[in-house]
């Protein structure tokens, strides 16, 4: 009889421990599924998708961010984009440039930085404005010819076949410039830039046929110094920084110190020590004139 009763009480208790256990299931499954619904999205083709150009043009670096409508069967300049009104060269946000380096536009010079591209396309001519802020969704509310950086006028060329996709690309490309070549529809416009190749590799050529500078002895000699190299050569070095620099500060005259007391020249080391002690002093750095303190003291010149 006891037999009986307790199994009828231990099947009773699994039935309910699987009852709770499935139930605690199904919350389970019911969470999961709940939470990938909030959290799922469905990601679709832009209609004008984004797109970006980078381009070595000489020695500076161009960039250009901008969305790309279609054709899609419609009759674009004069219709789509009418002749005579400010269009955002694009769609969506701003079509952006970016240069590394100042350039020049239709004899204006572009600072190095990131610009707008608005234009006013005409029949047979655009006006291209390259704008300083770049932060509007399609024309600014409120124009602000201050913030043109430069503008140019340009011819507009109909071509004999139909550019599905608004495209502007970088080509023309020489060591002294190249062209932003506006395309879409039937129409193409260029607009010429120049960049500054020659005055960057003229001014390269000029630093390096007058040898190191100051920096270059410096840097090496430190570096000697710190690596245990040869000292000698570090001194010659840094005794050339030094007889290059107009007025030498309180921290190159501290290495100096070191190198020779390295090298043995005590006297050396001393006067270098006190020059840059002065200094600290005038420049108001302790740790400095702590440290030359210290060393002055070891090598009993206080």
């Amino acid at each position: 009889m006891l037999t009986v009763t307790g199994g009828l009480i231990c099947n009773f208790i699994a039935i309910k421990f699987k009852k709770k256990t499935m139930k605690k299931m199904l919350l389970l499954v019911a969470a999961i599924t709940f939470s990938f619904n909030v959290n799922a999205q469905i990601e679709t083709p832009q209609p004008s998708p984004f797109s970006k150009v980078e381009q070595k043009v000489g020695l500076t670096d161009v960039t250009l961010e901008y969305s790309r409508p279609g054709v899609r069967g419609r009759e674009i300049m004069g219709n789509l984009v009418p002749f005579g009104k400010l269009w955002r060269t694009g769609a969506n946000n701003n079509t952006i440039v970016t240069f590394s380096d100042d350039v020049t536009v239709s004899g204006q010079t572009l600072k190095a930085g990131s610009y707008a591209i608005f234009s006013k396309p005409g029949k047979d001519n655009w006006d291209i404005y390259f704008y300083t802020d770049t932060n509007n969704w399609g024309t600014p509310k409120t124009w602000d010819d201050s913030k043109v950086a430069a503008k140019a006028t340009v011819k507009s060329f109909p071509i004999p076949f139909n550019v599905e996709t608004f495209t502007i690309d970088i080509n023309s490309i020489s060591n002294a410039g190249a062209s932003l070549e506006i395309i879409w529809g039937k129409t193409y416009v260029a607009v010429p830039f120049n960049v500054p190749t020659d005055a960057k590799v003229s001014a390269a050529i000029e630093n390096t046929m007058k040898g190191p500078s100051a920096r270059d002895y410096y840097a090496s000699a430190v570096y000697y110094l710190e690596e245990g190299k040869d000292i000698k050569q570090a001194k010659a070095w840094i005794d050339q920084a030094i007889d290059m620099t107009e007025s030498p500060a309180f921290w190159q005259y501290r290495k100096q110190s070191l190198i020779y007391a390295k090298i043995g020249d005590k006297k050396g080391a001393i006067k270098a020590a006190k020059l840059s002690l002065e200094g600290a002093k005038k420049a108001g750095n302790d740790d400095y004139v702590k440290m030359n303190t210290d060393a002055l003291k070891s090598w009993g010149a206080l």
